[in-house]
């Protein structure tokens, strides 16, 4: 068989080592094994030993050398890893990951941009999950895998339990149903449409209240002083009131029983409000996607009262310069501020 193209092995080396020590010729061990006479010269030059060593003693050859040669070789020609705790790399995926709390692949996609000629300076968002899982149990591994958005310490998916629907909803006139919404908000033509919902705290006890802009993204959340629909009124009052007019469109919401008041959040706001169908979470879902990531740094069954408005407009914020892969890896804030530069009107957006 011709084995051109493949390493030695340990038996070819015992034969090597055998075949030598009885004399027999260069090529004719090539024969034997169906190398090329060149590999058995090379073989027989890196392993050989100190006159009077007991295993390549009368032969000057020595297979256990020979294996330890090409082990060493072996390890010379690997490509040196590109992330390496102390390089630059590796501090800028340390950094988005660990402070910033970007994805992976959100890393992997600003370095593409950043470095689009120079792979060296770049790495894939496989190679940065792979880097994170190789990691020995430690503080180290601990502070990265809680960095990911699910934290779990193995890659893969994990059994979901179902939700089952359950609590009061608002009554909902025919005309707000979401059958009746212009076109203009579904296709994400002009921003000002947002998305809305409230994140739920240990026991149902408290809550933050979420808003997505449809089509840029944009995170706006909201401190929320109980669960009733008069705290969800003052709360999104309150918050959507930073927003420049022409960016309170409408609002699309499920049909929890806190929208009982929309009718007055409708009026302070001037504001369309739209109600998804029964059950159907899918008809927002920016924000249920949005709801997801927040829960990394609002983690289910955490009192949410804790967290001040300044807290929450620091998490905004996060999420806002994050980039994303449905806006072309450009960060909701960026998406935001060209839409802005397109409108005439001058208003300050506030946060």
């Amino acid at each position: 068989m011709d084995r051109r193209g493949l390493h030695l092995d340990g038996a070819e080396r015992a034969v090597i080592f055998a075949e030598h020590r009885r004399g027999t010729s260069q090529r004719e061990i090539a024969r034997l094994l169906g190398r090329s006479a060149s590999t058995i010269c090379r073989e027989l030059g890196r392993g050989r030993v100190a006159a009077g060593t007991a295993v390549g003693a009368g032969s000057g050859y020595c297979p256990q050398a020979g294996q330890r040669a090409y082990a060493r070789r072996r390890l010379r020609c690997r490509p040196r890893r590109k992330l390496r705790p102390g390089g630059a790399l590796w501090r800028f995926v340390w950094h988005h990951l660990v402070t910033f709390r970007w994805s992976p692949e959100q890393i992997a996609a600003t370095l593409r941009s950043m470095h689009p000629d120079d792979p060296r300076a770049r790495v894939s968002h496989e190679t940065i999950y792979a880097m994170i899982y190789a990691q020995p149990r430690g503080g180290l591994k601990a502070a990265l895998v809680e960095a990911l958005r699910q934290g779990k310490h193995r890659r893969g998916r994990g059994r979901g339990i179902g939700r089952r629907p359950g609590g009061g909803s608002a009554i909902v006139p025919e005309t707000l149903r979401i059958l009746h919404r212009p076109e203009e908000v579904d296709a994400r033509l002009v921003p000002g449409h947002w998305e809305g919902d409230l994140l739920k705290g240990a026991s149902n006890r408290s809550c933050v209240g979420t808003l997505v802009e449809r089509k840029t993204r944009f995170v706006t959340l909201a401190k929320m002083e109980g669960n009733g629909a008069a705290a969800v009124l003052e709360g999104f009052t309150r918050q959507m009131k930073h927003l420049p007019a022409f960016l309170r469109r409408s609002l699309t919401y499920d049909r929890g029983s806190e929208m009982a008041c929309h009718p007055e959040l409708a009026r302070r706001l001037k504001i369309d409000i739209w109600f998804c169908d029964p059950h159907s979470p899918w008809q927002r879902g920016s924000n249920e996607n949005t709801n997801g990531l927040l829960r990394q740094f609002l983690p289910k069954g955490a009192d949410l009262r804790q967290f001040s408005q300044r807290d929450l407009d620091h998490i905004a914020k996060l999420m806002n310069n994050r980039p994303r892969k449905t806006l072309g890896w450009k960060t909701p804030a960026q998406a935001l501020a060209e839409e802005l530069e397109k409108t005439p009107t001058t208003v300050a957006l506030g946060t």
